[in-house]
């Protein structure tokens, strides 16, 4: 990859345990219908009626237990979206709620190339410290001091009041001098989707240490029903009465200089009250309304390619990545300082037929090249991936990114998928991938990180049609990987017994270039499942269209299988 790659500071990128992706060639086109005849003979397919489908979902709440409900009740309970939520109560096992649990952190986590999470780390240490110093007769997270520890972290200024006494009343709250109950105000310089200059008062009425978050800054006063006691200002100057503050609304400030100011604040009041409460906001709303509302783009069109792959983890759940490429020269750069910088928005989304959304990510990715080299760089493409788990079955997938310095430019990708299911009785593969790239990667770095299936990092080759070959120069190398699923163990040997053949052949003269073949056992004797990495230099091809082609035919359970991709040589 060019100097231009991709700093990805990912809030969702899903730490793959076993695979990367693969295009998606064999994949069932997502307008395809199975036959009546197959849907009969499968009752998990047949509509349910509204009482059979109030038992099933019943009966999943039930499911929910042990440390899967702790996590939801209480581990995630402040930060965890209801799509999310909804989402999680619908899975049917426990391995789907395990890899729902790893992508759910990996999409929050700020450096997804290192094996390490800082923003879970963070948030148990939010929660730690929350016990510690919050608990009134419960567990300091389920405060709403904790609560806003928990989603917020430490605030940048705390005004306290352990034990209540003398106060003096700002002039926004009415002035003139009261006794209050205990109380904090925290202030918080900036909050993501909330606003600048975030005041959160809590107020500990009960004297019993439980501070609850309030939107009426007048429940602090504990002579708030005392008559003629903790006048305001125009209280004592005999131009308002105690009795006026009680006609309703928010609050209950009384007449003071500024009180026409704060009855006009109202509903900002309520609105940040209730965005507080809130889990934490989808950044991008803006491109998530051209997925969600299917909006015409009104500016010049952001083009970029995007690639999809399948790649088995269970026999219910498949990882999908999802690889998008985007050129330098589709990108707006800003120069400052000699380095010239480009920034990319990305939204995406995953749905059902029925659009249930089961899945969304989303991420701020950069481009930077020295200012002098930029010209040099713009036909260089950068790649940007995101691997999904999902379970067997139809989806459609919407892809918005949006040019930074450029706001207008704005550009959208949907298709329907099919994720196939690899039945544990027939003989199966991934998709085969064409990468430019491809490596063994140190140990503590298998199964997580951009590109990594496994114990490889693999960078696959994109194109902007997937009936289009992927290109290579004479001077690189080709790149092919592939998983072989379900291979028969022989009940003697306890070994598997299949030959896998590789060809490389040219489509214009349907001639066979290379054809060479190796046994099963040489990869991995005893295990049902293979992993196929070869690596192949393009020194001796003449430019031309050609296609990889890997068959493996397996003798212990009668069954054999093909997977072809084409590429061409420059």
């Amino acid at each position: 990859m060019s100097n231009g790659r991709f700093t990805l500071s990912l809030s969702v990128l899903l730490g793959a345990i076993l695979a990367v992706p693969v295009y998606g060639q064999q994949a069932t086109p997502a307008n395809s219908q199975q036959s009546p005849d197959s849907q009969n003979q499968d009752p998990l397919k047949r509509q349910l009626s509204d009482k059979e489908r109030f038992k099933q979902q019943k009966e999943l709440k039930q499911e929910l237990h042990g440390p899967y409900k702790k996590w939801v009740d209480e581990d995630v309970h402040w930060i965890i979206t209801d799509q999310e939520l909804k989402a999680f109560k619908s899975l049917s096992n426990d391995e789907e709620r395990d890899s729902f649990i790893e992508a759910f952190w990996q999409r929050r986590n700020p450096n997804p190339d290192s094996p390490e999470n800082e923003y879970r780390e963070e948030h148990y240490r939010r929660i730690a410290y929350a016990n510690e110093h919050f608990a009134a007769g419960k567990p300091g997270w389920k405060t709403d001091r904790g609560m806003i520890y928990i989603k917020y972290g430490k605030p940048d200024d705390i005004e306290s009041h352990p034990s209540g006494g003398m106060y003096d009343r700002p002039m926004d709250e009415g002035g003139g001098q009261t006794t209050t109950f205990p109380f904090e105000t925290w202030h918080y310089r900036y909050l993501e989707g909330i606003g600048d200059n975030i005041n959160i008062e809590f107020v500990d009425s009960c004297m019993c240490g439980d501070y609850h978050m309030t939107i009426d800054r007048s429940e602090k006063d504990a002579l708030l029903h005392v008559p003629g006691a903790g006048q305001t200002l125009y209280e004592q100057l005999g131009m308002a009465k105690q009795a006026d503050r009680f006609k309703g609304g928010l609050e209950s400030l009384g007449d003071g200089p500024m009180s026409a100011a704060n009855n006009s604040k109202q509903f900002d009041r309520l609105e940040q009250f209730s965005k507080l409460q809130a889990p934490p906001v989808i950044k991008f709303k803006d491109l998530e309304s051209f997925v969600s509302n299917h909006k015409l783009l009104t500016g010049p069109v952001f083009p970029f390619d995007v690639r999809t792959d399948f790649v088995k983890v269970t026999e219910d759940t498949v990882l999908v990545p999802i690889t998008l490429q985007i050129r330098n020269r589709d990108i707006t750069f800003s120069t400052k300082d000699g380095v010239s910088k480009g920034e990319v928005n990305i939204f995406g989304r995953v749905s059902t037929i029925t659009d249930h959304i089961v899945q969304t990510f989303e991420e701020t990715v950069q481009v930077q090249e020295p200012a002098e080299l930029l010209p040099q760089t713009l036909d260089h493409s950068d790649l940007y991936w995101k691997a999904l788990p999902l379970r067997p079955g139809r989806y459609r997938v919407d892809v918005a990114i949006k040019d930074v310095n450029n706001p207008d430019h704005v550009g959208v990708w949907a298709q329907g998928i099919t994720v196939p299911k690899y039945d544990d009785e027939r003989l199966s593969a991934s998709s085969l991938i064409l990468a430019d790239k491809m490596e063994r990667v140190p140990s503590k770095q298998i199964g997580t990180g951009n590109f990594i299936i496994g114990n490889t990092y693999l960078r696959p080759r994109v194109t902007a049609n997937p009936a289009t070959p992927v290109s290579f120069k004479r001077d690189q190398k080709l790149n092919f990987w592939m998983q072989v699923y379900n291979l028969g163990i022989d009940e003697k040997s306890k070994q598997n017994a299949a030959r896998i053949t590789y060809q490389i052949i040219d489509t214009a003269s349907n001639k066979t270039l290379l054809d060479t073949s190796e046994e099963s056992t040489s990869l991995s004797a005893n295990s049902d499942q293979v992993t196929v990495e070869k690596t192949l230099p393009l020194a001796s091809l003449q430019p031309g269209k050609y296609l990889v082609k890997i068959q493996v035919r397996d003798s212990v359970s009668k069954q054999e299988i093909a997977q072809s991709a084409p590429f061409t040589v420059e």
